[in-house]
């Protein structure tokens, strides 16, 4: 992983966070069906941008880093339904929506970058 790619480390970082927030909640709280949507959107967004990285054209990376975005707006739904069913408390809730919310405008930005471009 290269040191300065910042939106590689930081989705990197959140899928770490939600493989072990998954493990959490099938572990702790018994939950089975919504931590699995979370997992599986979650990581997604990582797996995107890495495609996304390895893209054969520009076209390519723009269409990886659109899913990575709609990955991101769903793991985002996915944490907002945790919480407000009693599954994640504020404390962990607020650091999971700050991080989701950076990565989406982080993406967001790029995005808009492509299309001027």
């Amino acid at each position: 992983m290269k040191k300065d790619n910042v939106i590689q480390i930081k989705t990197y970082a959140f899928a770490i966070r939600i493989v072990n927030l998954y493990k959490y909640l099938t572990n702790e709280k018994r939950e089975f069906v919504l931590s699995k949507q979370l997992l599986r959107s979650g990581t997604s967004v990582g797996a995107n941008i890495e495609e996304a990285l390895g893209g054969q054209s520009r076209k390519d990376f723009f269409a990886k880093l659109t899913i990575a975005y709609k990955e991101a707006r769903e793991s985002h739904y996915w944490i907002r339904l945790l919480k407000d069913t009693g599954y994640l408390n504020e404390k962990e809730f607020n650091g999971l929506i700050n991080d989701i919310e950076e990565i989406l405008k982080i993406i967001g930005s790029i995005q808009k970058t492509i299309r001027n471009s």
